[in-house]
């Protein structure tokens, strides 16, 4: 078994063929887009939630289920290339961007964790597994992450970019299993969520990250009050932007265009699509029930 489970994708379209042999890296195929969803339900959904389950879901959680469904709806997006060639993953994984303080050095330490199959999860599987990662990270328990960190701290600055760009070529081109090394396998996932609203901006644009070989970037802003017109009379309502960052070797605008209808569908109506909330789940609330900080909303 390989660090990933692929399938090589068939019958490529003449653009994308152009496309993989026009940018030879993923350092400069970048394509920039956002969407504005309406949240006045999401936020009712997400305060339920929380009311009935006692986790304090955020619109990142609710996020990762809903980019989840865009991958699900649009397989050739959930993508890895390797060597010139499109290998579609053969399950959805999302990547949440967190920020924790590093007790070494007082540092703020960008550290992350992978939700696999969460296309598969309900929303209080997403956010029990992820809570349950991060207590981890917090508490220096996370052995593979722990050892990761070490490595790179004792590695010569001068040699960070050839150590990255090698556990990239032979993580994700050579699809190599290197959890003897203390690599995790396949940390990243399809897609990378970042919520820059929980640090006050309305508008972000995230950079593509060459070694984690992942095509697709989002990242949600600021939730904000905005003036509607409806029957001749000014309403305010809520939205939020979410702003999206893709490899054009593998992705273009119509997926992009996908991608803006399934996340407007899950956010307009979100007891339809991330399911009712059961008031059975209702679990004791860990100690450590405090949302990370990329993760606050």
């Amino acid at each position: 078994m390989g660090n990933l489970a692929l399938q090589k994708k068939k019958n490529l379209s003449s653009f994308r063929r152009i496309a993989i042999g026009t940018w030879k890296t993923s350092y400069d195929p970048s394509v920039y887009g956002s969407v504005t969803l309406p949240m006045d339900k999401a936020l009712q959904y997400l305060d339920e939630f929380r009311e009935k389950t006692g986790r304090k879901l955020t619109l990142t959680h609710m996020m990762a289920r809903a980019v989840a469904a865009v991958l699900e709806s649009m397989p050739d997006a959930n993508a890895v290339l390797r060597f010139n060639q499109i290998f579609l993953r053969e399950s959805i994984g999302v990547f949440f961007q967190v920020a924790l303080q590093d007790e070494d050095t007082g540092e703020i330490d960008l550290s992350g964790a992978t939700i696999h199959d969460a296309n598969e999860k309900s929303l209080l599987q997403i956010y029990d597994e992820f809570q349950s990662t991060v207590d981890k990270v917090r508490s220096g328990k996370d052995k593979e992450l722990e050892g990761t960190r070490s490595m790179f701290k004792s590695i010569p600055a001068l040699l960070l970019n050839k150590v990255l760009n090698t556990i990239g070529f032979l993580s994700f081109q050579l699809n190599l299993d290197l959890r003897f090394l203390g690599v995790p396998k396949d940390p990243f996932g399809s897609c990378m969520v970042t919520n820059v609203g929980s640090l006050g901006l309305e508008e972000a644009y995230v950079p593509l990250v060459p070694y984690s070989h992942v095509p697709l970037l989002i990242a949600t802003g600021k939730v904000k009050d905005v003036p509607h017109v409806e029957d001749g009379e000014v309403v305010v309502r809520k939205e939020m932007k979410c702003f999206a960052t893709f490899d054009h070797r593998i992705l273009d605008g119509s997926h992009a265009a996908k991608m803006a209808k399934v996340l407007t569908q899950w956010f307009e109506d979100p007891y339809t699509y991330f399911g009712a909330i059961d008031d059975d789940a209702a679990e004791p609330v860990p100690a450590s029930e405090e949302a990370p900080q990329a993760l606050a909303s």
